[in-house]
């Protein structure tokens, strides 16, 4: 078993391409570690990185105590499971699983033994004597991890291994990875742009952007304290809504202010203002990283769970506007709605019960206890 020191690595490309710049991470001992981000971020160049399949161009990979810059893969006690299975067809799956084993001389009957462990645990025993040809898209990848498992390494390295499943096996897949992590209690490192198996599997999260780690965390404080515009939109599903607006200081209350209003259709000229202002909450109103932002623009995050429209929770809340109902898209044990109030888009996530329609103006509550305001120029988090 072992942890990883990966210390200012940088991948250049010939004609000034950065893939990955200055990622600095220290995974742990039996971690399960996820690299999570959109198409292009880096997140898989760094994996070959570790795997050896790249060259890093600046930095130091350590495994343990040891550097392995220089390393050839197959000397670095890590198994890598690739998106596409790469079973050899020819062969059984008995054959497949012991191929690397062959390849390293192991005795015959070590390999019968490591196989046929690795197909007990992985509930594939009964196809041993098939070839892949003959097997679904879930049993191909147990084999391409059954093959990974054999060699007994340091490190799992998984690039996006689901992503060929469909939704149903992709959901019963993700659970038995993690038990299949519990079980054999060594250190996986995970890639994906699905931020729902980022979520679900991990113990810590890599969020990357353009070859920059963004912030590393635990799923759920990803998910209550991001650290920027792009983790906030990137981490949840819906994604948290982001309203333009400004701070405005009212006595010693703090609020926060959208929707410009606008002259009516007779031209006359209304008092200059704001259509909504939501009340934030003490500790933000009390909060010194807020001071200097008061009169002056921010961004406002919210999850669309924070926005309800029961009766009982708008007649609780002091923070209500009025809203249309754009569309409304049943999910079974809940509703989302898409919202319009005057140039602002929002959606929200009630309960499957909910009387709301499209089509409808109805009035919202907005759980501002739960909001973030961004600053609007870098885009970082200033308070929670």
């Amino acid at each position: 078993m072992a942890s990883l020191s990966l210390r200012h690595i940088y991948k250049k490309y010939p004609g000034g391409v950065t893939a990955v710049s200055d990622f600095n991470l220290e995974i742990k001992d039996k971690e399960f570690i996820v690299f999570v981000g959109p198409s292009g971020c880096g997140k898989s160049t760094t994996l070959r990185m570790i795997a050896g399949l790249e060259e890093i161009t600046e930095g130091e990979l350590f495994i343990g105590d040891r550097l392995v810059n220089d390393v050839a893969p197959k000397d670095r006690k890590i198994a890598m499971v690739f998106q596409n299975y790469a079973l050899y067809p020819h062969m059984t799956v008995f054959e497949n699983m012991a191929f690397g084993l062959k390849l390293n001389k192991t005795p015959k009957e070590e390999i019968k033994r490591r196989v046929e462990e690795a197909a007990r645990v992985l509930d594939i025993t009964h196809l041993l004597d098939r070839k892949p040809k003959a097997l679904s898209g879930g049993q191909k990848q147990r084999v391409a991890l059954g093959r990974a498992i054999v060699r007994n390494p340091m490190v799992f390295l998984l690039d996006e291994p689901l992503s060929n499943l469909d939704a149903k096996l992709r959901a019963s897949m993700r659970t038995e990875l993690t038990k299949l992590h519990q079980r054999v209690g060594t250190t996986f490192i995970y890639v994906t742009h699905d931020q729902v198996e980022a979520m679900t599997m991990a113990t810590r999260i890599v969020v990357m952007k353009d070859g920059v780690i963004q912030q590393v965390d635990t799923p759920q404080n990803l998910y209550d304290n991001p650290c920027n515009l792009f983790v906030a939109g990137f981490m949840g599903t819906p994604q948290m809504n982001f309203i333009n607006g400004v701070l405005e200081k009212k006595g010693n209350d703090l609020y926060f202010s959208f929707e410009k209003l606008i002259p009516d259709k007779t031209n006359n000229i209304r008092e200059e203002g704001w259509q909504c202002s939501l009340k934030l909450p003490a500790d933000k109103a009390n909060n010194p990283a807020l001071a200097d932002y008061i009169g002056k623009e921010v961004i406002a995050g919210i999850r669309p769970e924070c926005i309800a429209d029961s009766p009982m929770n708008v007649a609780a809340s002091e923070n209500v506007v009025s809203a249309y109902v754009d569309v409304t898209e049943l999910m079974g044990n809940e509703i989302f709605l898409y919202l319009t109030i005057g140039e602002t888009r929002l959606t929200s996530r009630v309960s499957s019960r909910s009387n709301s329609r499209a089509g409808d103006t109805i009035t919202i509550a907005m759980d501002t206890s739960r909001m973030h305001i961004f600053d609007k120029d870098t885009e970082r988090c200033i308070a929670h």
